[in-house]
């Protein structure tokens, strides 16, 4: 014999996981680095061009934030001048797929038809 389990117990434990997702891609800028990242390893410069209007301090700030929750791996280079590269994690790449919606969700509801076609030609 199963026991129900309440509602407000499932609802709380997945509200839980949302708010825990939420916290790492939540802040401003984050989703894009990581679709941005998504293609392959990055310099610290390609992502400030590919992310128009972020600044170097706040670029920094959420490259840190990624590299301490696990989604961005950050590599340096003993060279001069100094080299420093980003790239998914395998736990960042897990966010892909959430990418991949928000991706369609825009492309469904956000964004003009039309516009997209403007930009890839």
């Amino acid at each position: 014999m199963s026991v129900p389990v309440p509602v407000a117990d499932t609802t709380d434990e997945r509200r839980e996981a949302v708010a825990a997702a939420l916290d790492i891609i939540g802040a401003k800028w984050t989703a894009l680095l990581i679709y941005d990242l998504a293609s392959g390893t990055r310099r610290f410069r390609e992502l400030e061009h590919s992310c128009a209007g972020i600044s170097s301090r706040t670029l920094a700030e959420r490259l840190r934030a990624l590299e301490r929750a696990g989604i961005v791996r950050r590599r340096s280079y003993p060279e001069s001048p100094p080299r420093v590269e980003y790239e998914l994690t395998d736990k960042g790449r897990a966010l892909l797929p959430i990418i991949d919606a928000m991706t369609d969700f825009g492309r469904s509801w956000l964004v003009p038809t039309g516009s997209l076609e403007s930009v890839t030609n």
